[in-house]
């Protein structure tokens, strides 16, 4: 995960839902491990993408430009 601020913040609420998935299914991991996986992977996968268009806009040929319009929602001249 790129250092946008979420790495830190998915990994603590991963590792809640991933306790919740286990004490949903005790004797049986490997279900704990798939009902956990259905919603890891697309939501780690929506904060990597946002995290990517963050770091090009801050790191970008762009920049800074890009990343005042990421931040007013407007090209900028």
């Amino acid at each position: 995960m790129l250092p946008s601020g979420e790495g830190a913040n998915l990994a603590m609420y991963d590792g809640a839902e991933l306790g919740r998935a286990i004490a949903a299914h005790p004797d049986d991991v490997e279900a704990a491990l798939a009902e956990y996986e259905k919603a890891l992977f697309p939501r780690s996968a929506a904060v990597a993408i946002e995290g990517e268009l963050l770091h090009e806009a801050l790191n970008g040929d762009d920049a800074p430009r890009g990343f005042l319009n990421l931040l007013t929602g407007h090209e900028q001249t």
